[in-house]
C-alpha cells in the first residue's frame, strides 16, 4: 500500500509541477501590430485592447501571413483525413497556412504537457476530456469557446457544453461522445465452432473450447491494464445498479470491489484473456500493432467505438470484427461513457479568431465530410446532418455509437483518466491490475488498493 500511494503522491506532484509551471509562464503577447481602425494602446508596452488585437488579426489574414499550430493524436486514417481536410481548408483560404503536428496516442500526453507547461502549445489542439481539470482546474489556462464569435457552439447539445466548462468557462469543443463496446472476431469464433458471445456465461465458457480446439495461444478477449478497469467498472455498475463514482468518492465497498476482482481473476483462470505478462511479452504497445491481434489470435475487444476503425483497418484480410452484445447476466448493463475528445484553443494565441474559424470549418462546416467518422459520430448536429445527407452517417463506427448511448445510464467522472490513475508507465490502474495478474494479489486487498487510489485523485 506504501508504494502504490507514494506513486499516486508523486503523479500528482507532477500534475502539479506542470499546473505551477504554466501558471507562472504567464500568457504570450500578440505581437502590436498597426492597422487601420485600431485603437491605440493606452501607454507605450502597455497590452493592446481587444478592439486592436482583433484589427491586427483580421489585416494578418489579409495580408497573407497568418500561421496556425494544429496538433492531435489518431491512427493513420486519422492523420490522412486531418491533413486532406487542412489542404482544402488552406486552399478555400490562401491568406491563411496551417502547421500540423501529429503522432499516437502514446506519450501525446506528455508532450502537450510539456507544451502547456512551457506556454507553446499550438494554437488549436486536440485534447482529452479529463485534460481540462487536469491543466486548468480553475477554467482559465484555454481560451473561451463561447467569446469566440467565430464559433457555433449553440450546434452542441447543452449537456455536453456543460461537460467541457469549468467555472463557467467553455474550455474546448466537444467533438464527439463514445462509449466502450464488445467487439468479437466473427472469423475465429466460427473457427472454434462457436457463435460471437452474448452473455457474460458465453465468454466464460469459449475460454476452454478455444484453448482445446485452436491452442494455447487463442483467446476470446484481449484486455490490457485500462480495459480491465473498464470491464471491471461495467461489471460493478450492472450487477450493483450504482455508477463509479458518488460524492467525489469510489462508490462501492471493499467487498463489493474484491467481487469485481474475483471476476477478474475467472478471466484468466478460464482462459478468457491472456495474462499481463503474455500481453507485455507480446511487444506491441497497442492491439492494432499486435500480430495476435492482427491475425485473430485474439477474438474480441471492448473498446472505444470512436476507436474501433483503426482495429479494423489493421486486421488481415480473412478477419471480421463485429459488434457484441452488452452482456446482461448480473443486471442492466452499464458502459462507460464519456466525451470522446474535445478541441481547445490556446490563450497564448495571437490569431484565436482564426483559429475558431478553422474549427467551425472542421466540425461544423465544409470540412466534416472529408473528417468523416475519424474522430467518432460528430456531436454537431450540423455536421450530423451533413454526413447523414451524402451516407456517411453508417457503419461499425456509428452502430457501435448508437449502441453505446442506449446503454450508458452513468455519468463518468472526469477524473477517472487521471494520469495518476491512467498513466501507463506509473498509474495506479496499472499497479493493481499487474498485482492481481502477475502476483494474485488477494481481491480485497486489491480492492483497498484502488479504493484508496481513487479517492486520492477525487480530492485533488
Amino acid at each position: 500500500m506504501k508504494k502504490m500511494m507514494t506513486k499516486i503522491l508523486a503523479g500528482g506532484l507532477a500534475a502539479s509541477m506542470v499546473m505551477g509551471l504554466a501558471a507562472c509562464g504567464g500568457s504570450t503577447k500578440a505581437p502590436e501590430t498597426t492597422a487601420a481602425g485600431a485603437e491605440p494602446t493606452e501607454a507605450a508596452g502597455a497590452e493592446p485592447t481587444e478592439a486592436a488585437k482583433a484589427a491586427a488579426e483580421t489585416v494578418a489574414s489579409a495580408n497573407g501571413d497568418v500561421t496556425l499550430r494544429i496538433s492531435w493524436w489518431g491512427g493513420d486514417s486519422r492523420h490522412n483525413a486531418t491533413l486532406k481536410m487542412l489542404d482544402e481548408y488552406m486552399a478555400a483560404n490562401p491568406g491563411i497556412k496551417v502547421e500540423s503536428e501529429y503522432g499516437a496516442w502514446s506519450g501525446w500526453q506528455d508532450k502537450i504537457a510539456t507544451q502547456i507547461a512551457g506556454n507553446s502549445e499550438p494554437d488549436l489542439f486536440q485534447t482529452n476530456w479529463n485534460w481540462l481539470w487536469q491543466f486548468s482546474a480553475d477554467g482559465t489556462r484555454f481560451a473561451d469557446i463561447k467569446e469566440l464569435s467565430d464559433f457555433d457552439l449553440s450546434q452542441y447539445d447543452q449537456s455536453l457544453v456543460d461537460l467541457m466548462t469549468i467555472n463557467g468557462h467553455v474550455l474546448g469543443v466537444p467533438v464527439s461522445s463514445t462509449g466502450r463496446v464488445f467487439y468479437w472476431n466473427k472469423a475465429t469464433f466460427e473457427k472454434a465452432g462457436l457463435e460471437v458471445p452474448k452473455s457474460f456465461a458465453d465468454i466464460l465458457a469459449a475460454g476452454p473450447i478455444f484453448q482445446e480446439k485452436l491452442g494455447e495461444d487463442y483467446y476470446p478477449l484481449a484486455a490490457g491494464t485500462y480495459d480491465l478497469t473498464i470491464l471491471l467498472t461495467y461489471y460493478m455498475q450492472e450487477k450493483y445498479g450504482k455508477q463509479w463514482i458518488e460524492n467525489g468518492e469510489l462508490n462501492y465497498t471493499v467487498d463489493e470491489l474484491a467481487d469485481g476482482f474475483d471476476f477478474l481473476k475467472s478471466l484468466e483462470d478460464n482462459h478468457v484473456i491472456p495474462t499481463q505478462e503474455k500481453l507485455t511479452g507480446d511487444g506491441a504497445d497497442s492491439l492494432d500493432k499486435n500480430p495476435n491481434f492482427i491475425d485473430g489470435h485474439y477474438a474480441g475487444v471492448v473498446e472505444w467505438d470512436s476507436s474501433i476503425k483503426k482495429l479494423v483497418d489493421a486486421l488481415d484480410d480473412e478477419q471480421e470484427l463485429v459488434i457484441g452484445e452488452y452482456p446482461a447476466d448480473y443486471g442492466t448493463p452499464a458502459t462507460v461513457y464519456k466525451v470522446s475528445m474535445g478541441f481547445a484553443v490556446s490563450p497564448n494565441s495571437a490569431h484565436k479568431e482564426e483559429a475558431a474559424k478553422l474549427l467551425e470549418y472542421m466540425f461544423n462546416g465544409d470540412g466534416v465530410e472529408t473528417l468523416g467518422l475519424e474522430r467518432g459520430v460528430p456531436a454537431s448536429h450540423k455536421a450530423q446532418e451533413k454526413l447523414e445527407a451524402t451516407g456517411a452517417l453508417e457503419g461499425l463506427t456509428y452502430e457501435a455509437n448508437k449502441t453505446a448511448a442506449a446503454h450508458a445510464p452513468f455519468q463518468l467522472s472526469p477524473y477517472y483518466e487521471d494520469a495518476a490513475l491512467k498513466d501507463d508507465a506509473e498509474g495506479a490502474y496499472q499497479e493493481i491490475m499487474n498485482d492481481m495478474s502477475y502476483d494474485d494479489v488477494d481481491s480485497k486487498e486489491l480492492a483497498q488498493s484502488l479504493i484508496d487510489a481513487v479517492n486520492e485523485v477525487e480530492s485533488k
